[in-house]
Order: structure tokens, then C-alpha cells, then sequence
């Protein structure tokens, strides 16, 4: 059985079948994006979606029925677009440091899109409530990221990699947080805060190794 408020195949392929739906489609996903990532996700209506992408609320709803169906759709394109861009194809098991040198790549790049930051930070605080629409997406993508974190530095430990003293127990969490945390600060004075240099400088304190 198909979940409250997300789009079947049958309908995906309906809305999104012809390149004219498709752009359309991906123009309500870009507007989404902007919305939920300025005001967040409880405070941006249907209405104001359709307005800035130049359609109608019934336009949009033939793509998207539903607020938590569109929300489900810009955080699949994020991921999307982050895996093609720098997870293609990594095993954090098999070389802990590629692993590495792509989440710091990850985090450099993410100074060039504050609207991306902004939407996460907006949903971390959020998605508290196990209501809200992306708390399951969240929990699982937490989840996800502690495991190849912890899967990363277990593999470098296991080759003489990690700095002696520096306890890998707990470490994903503790390297999350800074992530999390470096965000945030960034968000409120950019100009202070180089996140992806202080993310390389935890990690160096941290391996015996530079990450390219």
C-alpha cells in the first residue's frame, strides 16, 4: 500500500511523462526548495509555491497533491544531486580516506549553496515532532551518515591510520555535530566561519594521514 502523501509511479510518470512536465515539475521542485529553505516547511503554504513558480494551485496540484508529496521531492532531488557530485560509487568500508576526502569536499561545497544549509537547519529543528512529515527522512539520513562515518574511521583504524589516543567509539556523532554545529554559525556570520577547513583541521587532529 502506497503512504499518505507520497506519489505512486504511475502518477510520477503521468505528471512528469513529457519534457514540457518534466521542466515544469522540476521548476515546483526549485520553488519548494526556496521556500521551505527561507521561511521552512510549516510556515510555506501551497499557494505561495504555486505563486513563485508561475502556476496555478491546481497546476501545482497535478504534480504534487500534497505539501508532505513535494517535500518528499526536494529532498530526494538534494540527494540526488549530492550523491552524483561526490558519492558516486564510494565504499567508506573499503577506503576509509576517500570517504573522508569527499564528506570534506561535501562540506566546502555546501558554503556555496546557504540555501541548502538553510532548509536543513530549518528541518533539524523542526523535525523534533516524529509528526512532521521529514522526521522518518531525517532520522534515517542521520542514521545513515553515523554509519559510513563510523565505517570510515574503523577502516583507517584498522590500518595504523587513526592518531594513537583518539578513540573512534562515538567519534561519527562527535564529527556530526560539528558539521551540524559549523553550519549553523555559518548561516549567521559566513564571514567568520570557513567550514570546511575547520571540518579538515578536526580531522587532521584526529588521523595520521591528510585528507585530499
Amino acid at each position: 500500500m502506497r503512504r499518505p502523501g507520497c506519489l505512486g509511479a504511475a502518477e510520477g510518470r503521468r505528471s512528469a511523462g513529457y519534457p514540457k512536465g518534466r521542466r515544469r515539475r522540476a521548476e515546483i521542485v526549485e520553488a519548494a526548495f526556496a521556500k521551505f529553505a527561507s521561511v521552512g516547511y510549516r510556515n510555506a503554504s501551497m499557494v505561495q509555491i504555486a505563486a513563485d513558480c508561475g502556476v496555478s494551485r491546481m497546476g501545482l496540484a497535478h504534480h504534487f497533491p500534497t505539501k508532505e508529496a513535494l517535500l518528499a521531492a526536494v529532498l530526494e532531488e538534494r540527494d540526488r544531486v549530492n550523491g552524483e557530485l561526490f558519492f558516486a560509487g564510494f565504499d567508506a568500508t573499503a577506503d576509509g580516506l576517500d570517504y573522508f576526502s569527499r564528506l570534506a569536499r561535501l562540506v566546502e561545497y555546501n558554503a556555496t549553496v546557504p540555501e541548502l544549509v538553510s532548509l536543513y537547519a530549518m528541518l533539524s529543528v523542526e523535525v523534533a515532532d516524529p509528526a512532521h512529515p521529514a522526521h522518518a527522512y531525517l532520522v534515517e539520513r542521520y542514521t545513515r551518515i553515523r554509519r559510513d562515518i563510523r565505517d570510515a574511521l574503523e577502516e583507517l583504524h584498522a590500518r595504523g591510520l587513526v592518531r594513537p589516543g583518539t578513540s573512534v567509539a562515538g567519534a561519527e556523532s562527535d564529527l556530526m555535530a560539528l558539521i551540524d554545529g559549523l553550519q549553523v554559525q555559518w548561516l549567521l556570520d559566513p564571514a567568520s566561519v570557513d567550514m570546511g577547513a575547520r571540518f579538515r583541521q578536526r580531522l587532521s587532529e584526529m588521523l595520521l594521514v591528510e585528507v585530499p
